[in-house]
């Protein structure tokens, strides 16, 4: 069973513990690449753009390295952003850009709730829109309909785990975070991308100009290709779960049970 079938299979057991209206405790989703057999050396990087600027600096070593990245930008960032926009149209063989919602909204459900202190969804209305609304807007500034979906702070309900991939859309997460939402400084950054292992799946920042996000992960990406890693983009990539997101998933399951 692929990620795709198994995720959409293990939300539908979640039905009885969301139609009670149990809270339940956002999951971070943490992903690996299902490599081909006999491929190695394989990773992903993945950049979000949030809000905030564009980091230029960033982008001008992945096109002189050419290294490949899938972009989750929210609508905000595309609209406020379209010499950013133009650069990566103009390298269509490098950057593919998703949907990473209408206004960076935590893809939790229910008044009043907050992940990192940013406010979520307050209902599944609001959910919708904050994908649908992202995802219009990469098509209209791309000319391609998004097949991934990241959440602002990658957490999320099991409800809107379901209700994601009930619009046809793929969550995407990630088993690196290199730069903590681009909090980190150049050294760290560098040392968070010594631990990449094949399959692994690189989550960083473009938003931050003024961070240290760029000079780390020039460092650790060379470091990268020096080892003889290539990079991919999500694009048609199959993804597994790690086993601590499963088993928060089992856990939800579990809660959903009756008795």
């Amino acid at each position: 069973m692929n990620m795709t079938r198994k995720y959409i299979f293990v939300l539908a057991l979640l039905a009885p513990v969301l139609a009670a209206g149990a809270e339940p405790r956002p999951i971070e989703v943490h992903q690996v690449l299902s490599l081909p057999a006999g491929e190695d050396k394989i990773v992903a990087l993945t950049l979000d753009a949030c809000g905030g600027g564009y980091d230029a600096e960033l982008v001008r070593f992945l096109v002189e390295h050419h290294i490949p990245a899938t972009v989750f930008a929210t609508r905000r960032w595309i609209e406020r952003h379209p010499q950013g926009m133009a650069v990566f149209m103009a390298h269509p063989e490098l950057f593919d850009i998703e949907d990473h919602g209408d206004r960076h909204v935590p893809a939790i459900i229910g008044p009043e709730r907050e992940v990192y202190g940013i406010r979520g969804n307050p209902d599944l209305a609001h959910l919708k829109r904050e994908v649908l609304g992202g995802a219009r807007a990469v098509e209209k500034a791309t000319g391609i309909a998004p097949r991934w979906y990241r959440a602002a702070t990658a957490e999320y309900d099991p409800e809107a785990l379901q209700a994601i991939a009930a619009l046809g859309y793929r969550v995407a997460g990630f088993s690196v975070n290199a730069d903590d939402g681009a909090t980190l400084s150049r050294t760290q950054v560098a040392a968070r991308l010594q631990r990449v292992k094949s399959g692994d799946i690189i989550i960083a920042h473009v938003n931050r100009p003024t961070s240290q996000t760029a000079a780390g992960l020039s460092v650790g990406l060379q470091k990268i290709l020096d080892g003889g890693f290539r990079f991919v983009p999500l694009r048609d990539a199959e993804v597994r779960a790690l086993p601590d997101t499963e088993r928060e998933l089992s856990r939800a399951v579990r809660a959903a049970k009756p008795g």
